[in-house]
């Protein structure tokens, strides 16, 4: 696809297969065009790598915390397991929401939990809301001991970021839907290794191993979930769509 901007006549053209397709430049459709771009090279310029929260390093689109900032608003978790921790900053982002609304705690799970962010994450005022798991996501022990975390009737919430592959992707559902409160969610996060798919820093195979397409198959095969995007709490604006790296995530339990 070609697309062409042209600031003079206040226009978008999407140049497909199809033929050319022009839009005003101010309008949703111009603006979902540009916004896939804009996305897609933030990407290869590693956009999310520059922003921390409260201290640490975060590696997160905003505008994806601020929607699951939304959602944790909404289903109240008692807790908030996230695998995949780096330098920690969504567990501190996911802490300071629980201590924010006096109600939570999280749960970090890595496979290797570097010794600095450690210190860094056990040093940081919103320790006390977090506890660390170090382990493969998928192993039996790990599951294990984030079981024995979760207190009977707690109402939890997901949130995979560990290894992207659509295999892992898809083990993590199967072993963690588990724990998902009825109307909560688990999250298969950065789905958009699609749309970047053939860019620089990718990988080969990534249209089809990765995370959405484990959470499309996840879906199909348990039908207490449903495979869904979270609509806006509120929105007197004319963009209806989500700016996100985490397309086909949203997974609520609805049964």
């Amino acid at each position: 696809m070609r697309l062409i901007i042209d600031t003079d006549a206040r226009t978008v053209t999407e140049q497909t297969a199809n033929g050319p397709h022009d839009y005003p430049l101010d309008s949703p459709e111009a603006f979902r065009l540009i916004t896939e771009h804009w996305l897609t090279v933030g990407w290869t310029q590693k956009y999310t790598y520059g922003f921390t929260w409260l201290g640490r390093p975060i590696i997160q689109l905003p505008e994806d915390m601020i929607r699951i900032q939304e959602i944790i608003h909404r289903v109240q978790p008692d807790v908030i397991l996230e695998t995949g921790v780096a330098h920690g900053g969504s567990l501190v982002y996911y802490a300071s929401l629980c201590k924010a609304t006096d109600r939570g705690r999280v749960i970090g799970v890595d496979i290797e939990i570097r010794p600095h962010n450690r210190t860094a994450i056990e040093a940081h005022p919103l320790t006390g809301y977090i506890t660390l798991v170090e382990g493969s996501s998928t192993a039996p022990e790990t599951v294990d001991r984030v079981r024995s975390l979760i207190r009977p009737g707690e109402r939890v919430l997901v949130l995979l970021d560990s290894n992207h592959t659509k295999a892992h992707v898809r083990a993590e559902l199967d072993l963690y839907a588990g724990f998902v409160s009825p109307g909560s969610y688990i999250v298969a996060t950065d789905g958009i290794m699609s749309q970047v798919a053939g860019r620089p820093g990718s990988k080969p195979g990534w249209e089809w191993d990765n995370p959405s397409e484990a959470a499309r198959e996840f879906a199909t095969a348990n039908p207490h979930f449903s495979l869904e995007e979270p609509g806006f709490l509120f929105n007197e604006g004319k963009i209806t769509q989500h700016v996100t790296h985490w397309p086909s995530a949203y997974l609520r339990r609805v049964a």
